[in-house]
């Protein structure tokens, strides 16, 4: 069974064309997590009236990359060989890449198959240049560079292996880099499995306020990806700079609870669902 998961914030005006690209893909089950959302994505999921969608509702913010661990531990309980992560405001034109990606991963029976969306040197904002640098830096560092390039878990859509899920704590989907790592010391199979620009992806512009707390947030995903591989106490600090970000939003403690509930459910599809999952 192969399940996708799609976290989602406030995009009515674009949730539907991501969930669309994907109902026409061999997905047999697509998660939703909606994180904390205050507009109508909830109802123009609604309005597709497809029962390969599931929904998990939180109504308070989880956080940034928390809904990926989240959606990630379902899939696993429904059973899933394999889970493709999605964002739900990605609205470019990519069915062709994702079928790719989800093809290659199988045939090649990889554990964690990424999406490379630098294939050529872009021009880098300052911004850029920050998160361009610690990914560059915890690839050089771990020797997944030449493999993977700047390829990142934090960037485009990308697929876990049921045997990972079966390998790392779940939990750590959350801090994308640090899954990669924990993947990669585990001994799993770790390869770029489709290249998309970042151009293609049509993801929402967001402000210069956000887009700072993404570049902080990033950086120190991959400082403290960098110390578990090297085997050192968690620290997310670069020449004496401590990098945030939005990393103190994460909700652990929501994130913890679900899985309890998760882990109480009898079977993927008795009656008693976690109390954030809705099925039409």
């Amino acid at each position: 069974m192969i399940s996708a998961v799609v976290p989602a914030q406030n995009e009515e005006k674009r949730i539907g064309i991501a969930l669309h690209q994907l109902l026409n893909l061999k997905i047999d089950k697509i998660i939703v997590v909606l994180n904390g959302s205050s507009d109508n994505t909830l109802g123009e999921i609604h309005r597709l009236k497809s029962s390969r969608i599931e929904i998990i509702n939180f109504k308070e913010k989880l956080g940034i990359d928390v809904p990926r661990a989240v959606g990630a531990k379902y899939a696993y309980k429904l059973g899933a060989k394999y889970v493709l992560f999605v964002d739900g405001d990605l609205v470019g034109n990519i069915a062709y890449e994702l079928n790719l990606l989800l093809e290659n991963c199988i045939k090649n029976r990889l554990d964690l198959s990424l999406t490379d969306c630098y294939p050529t040197t872009p021009k880098l904002c300052y911004l850029t240049k920050i998160i361009v640098f610690f990914r560059q830096l915890l690839n050089q560092e771990t020797g997944l560079i030449d493999s993977l390039g700047i390829s990142s878990p934090s960037h485009g859509p990308h697929i876990v292996s049921r045997r990972l899920l079966e390998t790392i704590p779940i939990k750590e989907l959350a801090v994308p880099p640090i899954e990669m790592v924990m993947a990669l010391k585990s001994g799993l199979k770790i390869a770029k499995g489709v290249e998309i620009p970042h151009s293609r992806l049509g993801s929402s512009i967001k402000n210069l306020e956000h887009s700072q707390l993404i570049a902080q947030t990033i950086a120190g995903d991959c400082l403290e990806a960098l110390t578990i591989y090297k085997n050192q106490p968690r620290n997310r600090e670069y020449n004496g700079i401590k990098y945030m970000g939005y990393h103190s939003t994460r909700r652990w403690d929501l994130l913890a609870a679900f899985f309890s509930q998760v882990d109480n459910m009898k079977s993927a599809y008795n009656k008693k669902l976690p109390e954030n999952v809705q099925r039409d």
